[in-house]
Parts: C-alpha cells; sequence; structure tokens
C-alpha cells in the first residue's frame, strides 16, 4: 500500500466535528471509541477504496455498513441518481420508479406481495412491527440478544451493534412503559422462544430477527433454528418477521431466505424488512411481506404510518440500477463474493493461526467477522468473550497498514465486487503484521 499521510487534515476536521456534532459524529461507531485513535475523515470512494481528507488509500472492508456491493461510486448507481436530481431531488408526490423497484424487490424477494418503502432500516423494523401489532390486536415483540432493529425506542433492549460495542445494556431517555413489552431472548435458542410464548399466551403479537445476525459482529443461525422460529410463531398466531436491512441482496439475490431456502410459502417470514442495498446506499428502507398483513396500512386499514420523503426519487433510481444489475448477474456476482471473501476470512485466520492467536472465524457469503476469543461464536454471550482490546490494537495497526475494517468488534465486515486479487493480497500482508500489534 505504500507508506501513509500523516492524518493532519483528518484530526483537523474531526476537531471542527466535534464542536458542532455530539462526540464530533452523526453515528456513534465513527468515533472510533471503542478502537482507540482517531478516525480519517472520509473525501472520496474508488471502487474498492476509501481516499481520507490526507489522500490516504484505504482497502474498504466495511462498505458503508454493508450497501457497496459493487464498490464505491459504482457508474450505473452514480448515472442513475445524476439523472434523477435533474428532474428534481424530491416531489413528496408518487412517482413511476416506486411501483418499479417494488416489482424488482419482488423478483429477488417473492414472500413481499405487497411493500412499502421508508427513509432508513429503524423506520422499516419500526413499522413493520406497528402492523403486527395492528394486525395480531397483540402487544408483546420477541426479539433477540444482540440483535439491532434500529434506535426505535422499543427495540433498544440488548440490542447489538453501537449498544454492544460501548457497553450500554439499553438507552437513556427509553422509558420502562416502552421498553416492557418486548421480550430479549438469547439467539439460537428455540427453547427460550417456546418458554416465551408459553409464559404470554396469546400477547406475543411476532418475532423479530436478523436471520443472521450481523450487529453483534457475523453470526450464523444454528441448523433448524429459522425453521423452527416459524414452526413456533405459525402455532401460536405470530407473526414472523426477518431484519434483512443487512443481509438483504448481500447474502444472495434474495437474502437470508432466499439462501436459507425459506423465501415463499409455508417457510417464509410474514414480513420482511430491507435497507442499504436496496436503496443503493441512500437513505432508504423498505417494509413489506404478506397482501393481508400489508393492506392494514393507512389508507387502506387502520395502521397509521406515512414518511413525507418515503419513495425518494434519487433513491428509487439508485435501487433499480443496483437491483437490475443484481437479478441480470446474479448467477456471477454472489460465487465471486464468496471465493474472495473467503480468501480474505480464512486467510487471516491461518496467519492468526500460524501466530498462536486465538481467533473465530465465523463467515458467510460477503459478510464475516473475526472475533479475537477461542470460544466458538453462535450467540451474543459467545460473542462477547472476545477480547476487545486485541481487536482494537488490530484494527488500528490494519488501518495504518491501509485497510479499514469495522470500528468495534460486534460489527460485521463486507467485502465487495471492486475486492479482487490485488486488494486480498494487500489485506493478507497488512494482517501479517497487524496480527503482532495484538499480542504486544
Amino acid at each position: 500500500m505504500g507508506k501513509m499521510n500523516e492524518r493532519v487534515r483528518s484530526a483537523a476536521l474531526e476537531v471542527k466535528a466535534q464542536r458542532w456534532l455530539p462526540g464530533g459524529v452523526d453515528s456513534p461507531v465513527r468515533a472510533f471509541r471503542a478502537v482507540g485513535g482517531h478516525p480519517p475523515f472520509v473525501e472520496r470512494g474508488e471502487g474498492a477504496y476509501l481516499v481520507d481528507a490526507d489522500q490516504n488509500r484505504y482497502v474498504d472492508l466495511f462498505g458503508s455498513w454493508g450497501p457497496m456491493l459493487f464498490g464505491h461510486a459504482w457508474p450505473p448507481v452514480v448515472e442513475a441518481i445524476c439523472d434523477a436530481a435533474g428532474r428534481s431531488p424530491s416531489f413528496g408526490a408518487s412517482t413511476a420508479a416506486e411501483a418499479e423497484l417494488a416489482e424488482l424487490v419482488n423478483a429477488c424477494y417473492p414472500s413481499m406481495e405487497s411493500m412499502r418503502f421508508v427513509s432508513s432500516g429503524t423506520e422499516a423494523c419500526m413499522s413493520a412491527i406497528r402492523v403486527a401489532r395492528g394486525f395480531t390486536g397483540r402487544p408483546f415483540v420477541i426479539k433477540f440478544e444482540g440483535c439491532y432493529h434500529g434506535h426505535a425506542d422499543a427495540l433498544l433492549v440488548k440490542a447489538g451493534s453501537g449498544v454492544a460495542t460501548f457497553g450500554i445494556p439499553g438507552s437513556a431517555g427509553v422509558p420502562d412503559e416502552t421498553a416492557m413489552h418486548t421480550l430479549a431472548l438469547p439467539y439460537n435458542d428455540l427453547a427460550a422462544v417456546e418458554a416465551a410464548f408459553e409464559s404470554h399466551p396469546s400477547l406475543i403479537a411476532c418475532v423479530i430477527v436478523e436471520p443472521v445476525v450481523g450487529n453483534a459482529g457475523t453470526i450464523l443461525p444454528a441448523e433448524g433454528y429459522l425453521a423452527g422460529l416459524r414452526e413456533i410463531t405459525r402455532k401460536h398466531g405470530a407473526l414472523l418477521i426477518f431484519d434483512e436491512v443487512m443481509t438483504g441482496f448481500r447474502l444472495s439475490s434474495g437474502g437470508a431466505q432466499g439462501r436459507f431456502g425459506m423465501d415463499r410459502g409455508e417457510a417464509a417470514p410474514d414480513l420482511t424488512t430491507l435497507g442499504k442495498i436496496v436503496g443503493g446506499g441512500l437513505p432508504v428502507g423498505a417494509f413489506g411481506g404478506r397482501l393481508d398483513v400489508m393492506n392494514m396500512l393507512a389508507p387502506l386499514g387502520p395502521v397509521y404510518q406515512a414518511g413525507t420523503l418515503s419513495g425518494n426519487p434519487l433513491a428509487m433510481a439508485a435501487g433499480k440500477a443496483m437491483l437490475t444489475e443484481i437479478l441480470a448477474h446474479r448467477d456471477t456476482i454472489y460465487p465471486q463474493l464468496e471465493a474472495a471473501t473467503a480468501k480474505i476470512a480464512d486467510g487471516v485466520a491461518r496467519l492468526a493461526a500460524e501466530q498462536g492467536i486465538a481467533l473465530t472465524t465465523n463467515r458467510i457469503g460477503s459478510m464475516f467477522t473475526w472475533f479475537f476469543t477461542p470460544e466458538k461464536v453462535t450467540d451474543f454471550a459467545s460473542a462477547s468473550t472476545s477480547d476487545t482490546a486485541a481487536f482494537g490494537r488490530f484494527h488500528r495497526a490494519m488501518l495504518d497498514a491501509g485497510v479499514w475494517l469495522p470500528p468495534s468488534q460486534y460489527e460485521a465486515a463486507f467485502v465487495s465486487t471492486a475486492i479482487g486479487d490485488a486488494e486480498i493480497h494487500a489485506v493478507l500482508e497488512a494482517a501479517k503484521e497487524a496480527l503482532k500489534a495484538v499480542t504486544r
């Protein structure tokens, strides 16, 4: 990668940001407090790389937290956004692009018979739960420890992502009365789910789950776990919501439910939430599923949900460009991503083993996490055995060598199609030295 420049301008920009923004950031993990050091300030993205204000180039292994499936400034998305912006970036009225993108989503997600676009993953999950409560007439929601479904009040209970990164059990400002109807259970434990339904008969509206956890680091579902959730919820008359904000179009063209064969018929979730890739990296989310459930939404039904900028024309244009490419080339895109991710994730795992460093690697498709623990990571409790100080040292050393990882042990890394042999080689060469910093 060559010698890195001192991050002088980034440091000055951080000072300025701290004057106006709490902690100098608009999202907590960007502050790097979990890994130490100071964050580079990004000037631009170029394919597989981020370029900071001091003109340092970094191989990007977090991809704007997932949406950059084809790398940064991918021409079809840029062109689509520019074309849409030339006609005005917002109307507050319906456009043809909304239904056109919905049709593309349904081609990938047949379980989403009807859907609505919103402006964020948080909004999508919040809205899906409201619909589930309205449809069932029940108050309780089951979520899982370490799963993050956005920062809506009732969902910040034993959440992952930045909440886990900073060791916060929930959040100040959330009244007990708001959170009291949220039941947080251990992931990959079907017995706990069955027990919760037995303890709250006819009171649980839905189970919301990241089918592959990404917000506590990458954690895979045990064999039969997702099918078990489907069976339990159906038996008790509750809805099953797959939060695929992160896994959507990432693990396959049909996300996690497509990869695990749960994308249609009796196996499919009742509702699905999407974000990130569905909008080409612009602020957008979507929720949808069974027609009878979605018809509860106003103006057809009594469940109210609205958004002035929902279906924003720039996001719809970017999403159409992304999904059109995915549908046209899904037979080649996902094998390419899988192969590159395996070389990076497994390659660093081998280097760690050679140096006697305890490292557990969880990987599926083009998302992965290196946990600095000898324990098998199957839930948030086992993820919490990770040596976060060791991860911090590794992160800083990799950044100084030109590789930008997600700045938290409890976040997934992502690979884009822009990452090729040169970038894979750079990552592995950087890791050889960075791993030595772990034991210092």
